[in-house]
């Protein structure tokens, strides 16, 4: 699911990239690995647990941006009948870590990979992350290798998984595919992903479901002045994130159907939270009729247009009400439902920026092999959805940090201008002190003042800018 990305460029010493280097030392966001943990993360590189099966012949490609190098998941495609055949294959973390070793242990605290703007935060150390585990081409790597068979709109008709020895052929990136795609030089297991990112786009579109087209925000730095630009994902972005989405949802109806497993939930949003939505709408000047529906909504905006861009930023704020729900012995939760795909789902494709995927890995692995689940998974099942929410919480605090430091300097020598802005919501009820969206540009920020029109037009004057702490703070004009 999305994510708000930023990136910052600029030189190290830059005031913004010193408050952020600041912000990660105020959450307390570990810079480097222990000693003990990069030592058994060097010997476990040199012996990974490998599997019997060889699937080095599927010549697998994976896609990711232009300098990820802690690549998870690969992917072939091929058509089988009248439908699909999608092979993906995804990192085995668990042929690298022992249980309850020094390097599970970090993970465990880690939780997941913390992205800054300047800056990434591993789960596990570049050794196994970027190195030994990661899917690079020409490595021969141990991975969960996904089988799925599609009808002709894409359904799948038969899944499998099972342990397999993979090697990726080449090391692909969006921009690159698009071209390839788009000018008709694509070979077929490259073509064929479009076939099927549109199929499966169009199931997620039956069912309600929604992706968001989330815009890299992108600050640049000029003469210790701030500029905002936008990078509008791609098509072949979104139909990559389908492939993901599948195997997420198989995995989740695996789970299910064995009665023991962990879930991504996510319950309807709730009226507060669409209304505050709805007066972002009104304060970027995005057109929402009252009759549509935030779905249909989504699907009619343009990352590429500022406006647009700057609002499906905001529409991942529907997203925070997302939990993990685990569940054994065929005592089913009650809320199976993440109502942003429209249906069960699980984190299982991402094991090495995401703690979680190991085990729903471990899960359906039992599953497909009609063999008990590990102890060692089972256990975890207890302590596994807190650890999650709690790291969760964590990357929720270092975007919001990060979000408001980058507010921060974009506005920093702009103190006493004054702005057009909604107000799009109030503080505990209260209408002398809220929250405003400025129209442009699109920032977010505190407002003081008498009888504050919630969702309606007004000027305001910007009082505080602060990177340092920050902090932006408004008066009514």
């Amino acid at each position: 699911m999305p994510r708000r990305p930023i990136r910052v460029t600029g030189a190290p010493q830059a005031p913004l990239r010193a408050a952020l280097a600041a912000l990660r030392a105020e959450l307390g966001i570990p810079a480097d690995f222990p000693p003990e943990v990069l030592a058994e993360a060097e010997r476990a590189a040199q012996s990974p647990a490998l599997p019997p099966y060889d699937a080095t012949d599927i010549p697998f490609v994976t896609v990711d941006p232009p300098a990820s190098t802690d690549l998870d998941q690969a992917f072939h495609l091929s058509r089988q009948g009248t439908g699909y055949r999608v092979r993906y294959a995804i990192a085995d973390v668990a042929a690298f870590v022992v249980p309850g070793g020094a390097l599970d242990a970090e993970a465990q605290r880690r939780v997941m990979t913390l992205y800054f703007p300047d800056a990434r935060i591993p789960l596990h150390p570049p050794v196994l992350g970027e190195g030994a585990a990661s899917l690079l081409p020409g490595e021969t790597r141990p991975a969960a290798l996904w089988t799925f068979d599609l009808d002709a709109d894409g359904n799948p008709l038969a899944v499998d998984v099972r342990r397999a020895l993979v090697r990726s052929r080449a090391r692909l990136d969006y921009a690159g595919v698009q071209r390839q795609i788009d000018s008709g030089t694509a070979e077929e297991p490259l073509a064929l992903l479009k076939t099927v990112g549109l199929l499966r786009e169009r199931l997620e579109a039956d069912r309600g479901g929604i992706s968001l087209a989330v815009p890299e925000q992108e600050i640049t730095e000029h003469d210790h002045t701030y500029d905002l630009a936008y990078r509008a994902p791609l098509p072949a972005e979104g139909w990559n994130a389908q492939l993901s989405l599948l195997t997420g949802m198989a995995a989740a109806d695996l789970m299910l159907s064995s009665g023991t497993g962990i879930l991504r939930t996510l319950p309807a949003a709730p009226d507060g939270a669409v209304g505050r939505l709805r007066r972002t709408a009104t304060a970027l000047r995005v057109d929402w009729p009252h009759h549509v529906s935030y779905a249909q909504l989504v699907r009619t905006l343009d990352p590429r247009e500022p406006r647009h861009a700057a609002f499906l930023q905001e529409c991942t704020t529907l997203l925070r009400g997302a939990g993990y729900t685990a569940f054994r012995d065929g005592e089913l939760p009650a809320a199976t439902v993440h109502s942003a795909v429209a249906a069960a789902y699980t984190h299982c494709t991402a094991p090495l920026r995401r703690l979680v995927d190991r085990y729903t890995t471990e899960l359906c692995l039992a599953v497909c092999a009609d063999r008990p689940v590990p102890d060692r998974v089972l256990a975890a099942l207890d302590t596994l959805p807190a650890r999650m929410t709690d790291g969760s919480r964590r990357a929720a605090q270092v975007e919001r940090g990060c979000v408001d430091l980058v507010e921060a300097a974009l506005l920093k020598d702009r103190v006493g201008e004054t702005f057009d802005a909604v107000v799009i919501d109030l503080a505990d009820g209260r209408p002398a002190s809220g929250t405003v969206h400025l129209e442009s540009p699109a920032v977010v920020g505190r407002v003081d003042g008498d009888r504050l029109p919630l969702g309606e037009r007004l000027r305001v004057r910007l009082t505080e800018a602060d990177p340092g702490r920050a902090k932006v703070r408004f008066v009514p004009a």
